[in-house]
């Protein structure tokens, strides 16, 4: 992910919304980077549009949000098990 497309990011979407140090360096919270990762997936991955995204957001974001960390949280499983089963 590039940074224009997080600034661009950030005009269109209403829950990105980093602070900025006195030279204008984002800082990311955890939950800016949990809802980047999340549109990310929505826009690129799932094919949404950016309006079709933000419905999403608006409508169904906690049980989105929810399945999206459960599906990252298992790939993270799934990628660990490999590389155990790899040096075995």
């Amino acid at each position: 992910m590039n940074t224009s497309l997080i600034r661009f990011w950030e005009k269109e979407f209403d829950i990105l919304k980093p602070k900025k140090n006195a030279k204008g360096n984002r800082k990311f919270t955890p939950e800016d980077i949990k809802n980047l990762k999340f549109i990310y997936h929505l826009v690129k991955e799932r094919g949404f549009t950016l309006e079709g995204a933000k419905i999403h957001l608006k409508e169904e974001k906690k049980a989105a949000l929810s399945n999206f960390e459960i599906i990252s949280k298992l790939e993270d499983i799934k990628s660990q098990l490999i590389k155990i089963k790899e040096h075995l």
